[in-house]
């Protein structure tokens, strides 16, 4: 695990991984808020196939429980991905995985659109919990 620095530039994180135990870590404690939406527009990863870059936004909607993301490590964790090689619909089910493993949310649902790329975009959902439902 890496411990992020309260200030200055983060370190590179070596996988998805290390990003994943790092969400977990930073979380902070959740006030009484009833949703949370955080956008990334700069998100990257590669295709596994060619090895190119993709490139996209990242959209997660959750309703806390006792946790929340922390921006810096949600910085930290979506640029583990750079090198990662996956399929955008895999990156929505993983980030979704991840966000539960994190905060352990009533519900998530993640959204990845990758940019046009031979003319196709993708947009891919996962969806964790019950969509909707209130804080208990």
């Amino acid at each position: 695990m890496t411990e992020l620095p309260a200030s200055g530039p983060l370190p590179r994180p070596k996988n998805p991984d290390e990003g994943r135990q790092t969400l977990r870590q930073e979380a902070i404690p959740a006030s009484d808020t009833q949703r949370v939406i955080l956008r990334a527009t700069e998100f990257t990863s590669i295709c596994p196939r060619t090895g190119q870059p993709d490139f996209g936004k990242v959209t997660i909607e959750y309703s806390p429980r006792e946790l929340l993301i922390e921006s810096r490590a949600l910085k930290f964790y979506l640029w583990s991905f750079r090198d990662e090689g996956a399929f955008c619909e895999d990156l929505a089910a993983r980030i979704a995985d991840d966000i539960v493993f994190a905060i352990e949310p009533v519900w998530v649902r993640i959204d990845v659109q990758q940019n046009v790329r031979g003319g196709i975009e993708i947009l891919a959902r996962a969806e964790r919990g019950e969509i909707g439902r209130r804080k208990p």
